[in-house]
C-alpha cells in the first residue's frame, strides 16, 4: 500500500505565550484515503480582561504527496488533503492549487482542499510533479498565510518488461575452445525505478541453446558450457536469452532476444587425398615447364588453414616432375621437369605428400597433419619428327673445289619405335642459285659447281630430314658452309733482319730471332715454320736454324771463334712455309756480320779498320785521344 500522505520533518513549535494566529497549511490526506497528521486544535478566543491562554504551535512541513502510476479507476485518483488552522469549517477559507499539472492533472476541492488526479499518470513519462499551494479568503482572495511549494510523485509499479536494446546479437567464438569461454554480452534495459522495490532488477537465463552455451544471471555474459565444439561438425547455433526483472520472482515480467553464434575456424583438420593412388597419361611430346596432371587432398578447415602445400617424395620418377600449389583451389598441379621419351622409359611412380601450410601447434598431439598418396605417370608414344644428331652443322670448302665435291653430311633418325627411314633435301629457298646438292639416303652434301670466296664468303642453308612412312613429318636443321680462300702467296721474312755475331760467341748461341708474314687473308689462323734448305743442313758448320712452333725462330751459333780478320759477313739461307691451301714455301737469306763485342756480349765495333787499332786500347781511351787532338786542332 503507497502512502500519499505527508511527511512530518519535526515539530518546529516551542512553549511561548502568543497570541492566537492562524496555523500554516498542512496536508490531510494521502493517496489511499488514509488520514496524514492532523493539525492541533486552534486556540478558543480570549475573554477580554482574562489572562491569555498560553498553547503550543506546531509547524508541519511536507515535501511530497504521492500517486500510483498506470491507475485505472472509474473515478479521479485521490491525491492528499490540504488544511490550515483558520479553516474552522465555515466555509469562509478557499484552497488554490497552481504549478505543474495544476487543474489538467490535478485538481484541488476549494473548500475542502482535496486533491484528485483527473487522469492515469506515467513515471517513465513524468516522475514527479511541483505543484503550489495557498489558502485565501472566501469573499475577498485575500491571501491568508504565504504560499507554500510541494510534490507529488508519481510511485512506480512493474509495469515495463527488460528489453534488448541492441539485440539480436551476433558472436563468433574458435572452435574447440574450452568450457568457459567467454562469447559475448547482452545487456537488457528496464524502464521502471531500480530504486523502488525489484521492478527494474534483470535476471537473465537461457531459453534455448543448451547444452552448448550458458549465461551469467547478473552480468548477461554467454559462455560455452560444452568442450571441444567442432566447426566441421555444426558451425552455426541460435541462442534465445531471457531477461526477467522482479529478480526473475514469479509475476515478473520478460524479455527475450536472440543472439547468432558462429563457430570460427581452427587449424584442427589435416589434408586428405579422396584416393591413394593417382593414374595419368602425358604425351611424350609435352613440352618442359607445362601442366600435366592435377592431384587434390582436401581439407575441412576454412581459409588459410586449408591452404595446403604439395611435396613429391625423393625416389623413382620423382627428378622428372615438380608440383605447385594453386592458390584458388588448393590443387597439386604436377609439372614436367624434363623432356619425356617414350622410348627411353614408359612410365614413372612416385608419391606426393600434401601437408597444412600453417599448423597449428596445439593440435600436434592428434597426430601428422599430413597425407600422401601414390601417383603413376604413363607416357603416351607420339608419333614425333626424324630428330638430327647435331642442332647445327658447319663445313668448310675452298673456293674454285670442282664441282661434285662432297664437303660433309647430316644425320637424322626415327626415334619412334616403328624406326622409319629417312630421307634428306635442301629447302630451296636458302639456295636459290642451287649451289649444293644432297645425296636424299646417305645425307651427303657436295658442291654443285664453283664456288667464289670473293662473290660470297658464306652459305646458310636448311636441310630437311623426311620420314617415309609419314612425308607430314619433317625436321629442318641449319648448315653453315664457309667458303675458304686458296693460299695464292708464299710467306716471307717479316723484316730485313740485321744480324751480327761476336767474336767470342758461344757454341748453341741464340744470336737472333725472326718471324714471317704472309699476304693471304686472313691473318689470323696462320702457322709459319722454318728450316735450312737439306744441302745447307750438312754444308754450314757455323750457323742453323732452331724452329721454335710458335711462328718464330732463331739463328744457333754451331762452333765459336769467329774472327773478323778470317771472314767479316756470312750468309744463312731459311725456308720458310705455310699452311694454307695448298702450302707455300719461300727462302730468304740472313746475313750475319762479324763484331767486335764486350765480355758481356755488348757491341763494340763491327769495322773491319777496328783491327789495326793498337790492341790493348779500350773504347774509352780512344774517344780520349781523339778528344785531345779536336782540343789542338
Amino acid at each position: 500500500e503507497s502512502i500519499a500522505g505527508a511527511l512530518c520533518n519535526g515539530s518546529l513549535a516551542a512553549p511561548a505565550a502568543v497570541p492566537a494566529g492562524p496555523a500554516p497549511l498542512a496536508p490531510q490526506g494521502g493517496a489511499d484515503g488514509g488520514a496524514g497528521p492532523q493539525p492541533p486544535p486552534a486556540a478558543g478566543p480570549r475573554h477580554a480582561g482574562s489572562p491569555g491562554v498560553q498553547r503550543v504551535k506546531r509547524g508541519w512541513v511536507w515535501n511530497q504527496f504521492f500517486v500510483l502510476e498506470e491507475y485505472m479507476g472509474s473515478d479521479p485518483q485521490y491525491v492528499g488533503k490540504l488544511h490550515t488552522d483558520l479553516d474552522r469549517g465555515e466555509s469562509e477559507v478557499k484552497y488554490t492549487l497552481s504549478g505543474d499539472g495544476a487543474g489538467s492533472i490535478f485538481t484541488i476541492d476549494q473548500t475542502t482542499g482535496d486533491i484528485h488526479a483527473l487522469r492515469s499518470l506515467d513515471r517513465e513519462e513524468k516522475p514527479y510533479y511541483t505543484l503550489r499551494a495557498q489558502a485565501v479568503d472566501m469573499d475577498t482572495n485575500r491571501p491568508l498565510e504565504p504560499e507554500s511549494e510541494f510534490v507529488i510523485k508519481v510511485q512506480d509499479i512493474n509495469d515495463n518488461e527488460p528489453k534488448f536494446l541492441e539485440g539480436p546479437y551476433t558472436a563468433t567464438v574458435a572452435e574447440m575452445s574450452p568450457v568457459g569461454t567467454s562469447v559475448t554480452q547482452v545487456t537488457a534495459t528496464d524502464a521502471d525505478d531500480p530504486t523502488y522495490g525489484n521492478s527494474a532488477r534483470v535476471v537473465y537465463s537461457i531459453l534455448h541453446g543448451q547444452p552448448y552455451f550458458s549465461v551469467d544471471p547478473k552480468t548477461g555474459v554467454i559462455k560455452t558450457a560444452l568442450p571441444n565444439m567442432d566447426r566441421e561438425v555444426k558451425e552455426q547455433y541460435q541462442v534465445l536469452i531471457q531477461a526477467k526483472d522482479m529478480g526473475g520472482q514469479l509475476g515478473g515480467l520478460a524479455g527475450t532476444t536472440t543472439v547468432n553464434i558462429s563457430l570460427s575456424d581452427v587449424n584442427d583438420n589435416p589434408p586428405r587425398f579422396s584416393k591413394s593412388f593417382f593414374h595419368l597419361r602425358v604425351p611424350e611430346s609435352s613440352a618442359v615447364g607445362s601442366a600435366v596432371g592435377r592431384i587434390k587432398a582436401h581439407d575441412l578447415d576454412v581459409g588459410k588453414n586449408a591452404e595446403v602445400e604439395y611435396n613429391i617424395v625423393p625416389g623413382d620418377g620423382g627428378a622428372m616432375f615438380d608440383i605447385t600449389t594453386n592458390e584458388h583451389n588448393q590443387e597439386g598441379i604436377i609439372v614436367l621437369r624434363k623432356p619425356l621419351d617414350y622410348e627411353s622409359k614408359k612410365a614413372y611412380t612416385f608419391k606426393v605428400d600434401a601437408t597444412n601450410a600453417h599448423p597449428d601447434p596445439r593440435f600436434q598431439s592428434y597426430g601428422a597433419f599430413k597425407d600422401t598418396a601414390t601417383v603413376k605417370i604413363n607416357v603416351l608414344d607420339v608419333d614425333e619428327p626424324p630428330v638430327f644428331n647435331k642442332p647445327a652443322y658447319l663445313m668448310d670448302v675452298y673456293e674454285d673445289t670442282p664441282a661434285g665435291t662432297i664437303i660433309g653430311a647430316v644425320t637424322a633418325q626415327d626415334l619412334d619405335a616403328g624406326n622409319s627411314p629417312v630421307r634428306y633435301s635442301i629447302d630451296w629457298k636458302s639456295d636459290l642459285d642451287s649451289y649444293f646438292d644432297i645425296d636424299p639416303v646417305e645425307g651427303t652434301i657436295s658442291t654443285n659447281e664453283l664456288l667464289d670466296r670473293e662473290n660470297v664468303a658464306q652459305h646458310n642453308i636448311s636441310i630437311v630430314a623426311t620420314k617415309l612412312n609419314s612425308p607430314v613429318l619433317t625436321s629442318r636443321v641449319a648448315v653453315t658452309v664457309h667458303v675458304l680462300d686458296i693460299n695464292e702467296f708464299p710467306p716471307e721474312l717479316a723484316v730485313p733482319y740485321e744480324t751480327f755475331v761476336c767474336e767470342n760467341a758461344k757454341i748453341g748461341q741464340v744470336i737472333q730471332m725472326f718471324s714471317a708474314k704472309d699476304q693471304d687473308l686472313p691473318n689470323a689462323g696462320q702457322t709459319f715454320s722454318f728450316k735450312s734448305p737439306k744441302d745447307d743442313l750438312k754444308s754450314n758448320k757455323n750457323f742453323t736454324i732452331r724452329d721454335f712452333g710458335n711462328n718464330t725462330a732463331g739463328i744457333v751459333t754451331k762452333r765459336s771463334g769467329f774472327r773478323r780478320r778470317a771472314q767479316e759477313i756470312f750468309f744463312l739461307p731459311v725456308v720458310i712455309e705455310d699452311n694454307g691451301y695448298p702450302s707455300k714455301t719461300s727462302t730468304g737469306t740472313l746475313t750475319i756480320r762479324v763484331c767486335g763485342c764486350e765480355s758481356d756480349g755488348s757491341l763494340l765495333t763491327c769495322s773491319a779498320e777496328a783491327i789495326f787499332l793498337p790492341v790493348g786500347l779500350s773504347t774509352g781511351a780512344l774517344i780520349a785521344i781523339l778528344l785531345c787532338i779536336v782540343i789542338l786542332l
